[in-house]
């Protein structure tokens, strides 16, 4: 189980409110990197999202093991996250899940979570993963 994780953004403070709004939880500072938000679920997991500033990087080193350092930002990364909430699916679809048309969030409402579980049971994934349609197998398939 993954607990948390980091994206960057050019409006931290507004990207973590909006992810936290959508997992039902809180958006507070972090202070360890100036600037930053830690979007919270509030679950009994630990569950969340640290946005950085656009332009941070983690670097290895230092007393507690890494540190933070701010380059210049790239527009888009290959980075992207599937995110179970409790939120209804209705609600979802209006919220936008590309941050800052720049980072995809998948958002999971109950009834998607369940169809994601399913389709990832241990028994199954193995031979899914190897029959799963390419992108191009995907977009002739929608046309």
């Amino acid at each position: 189980m993954i607990h948390h994780l980091s994206i960057a953004a050019r409006d931290p403070q507004h990207v973590a409110g909006v992810l936290a709004e959508i997992m039902g939880g809180k958006a507070v500072p972090f202070p360890p990197n100036p600037g930053s938000f830690f979007a919270l679920q509030l679950d009994e997991h630990g569950s969340g999202v640290e946005v950085y500033p656009a332009g941070t990087e983690l670097r290895p080193g230092g007393e507690v093991g890494g540190g933070f350092v701010r380059k210049e930002p790239r527009q888009f990364a290959p980075t992207h996250f599937a995110l179970s909430v409790t939120t209804d699916r209705n609600t979802v679809e209006k919220i936008e899940v590309w941050v800052e048309n720049e980072q995809m969030v998948e958002v999971l409402p109950p009834e998607y979570a369940a169809e994601y579980l399913a389709w990832t049971k241990p028994a199954d994934i193995a031979s899914r993963m190897a029959s799963a349609p390419t992108h191009r197998e995907r977009i002739a398939a929608a046309e």
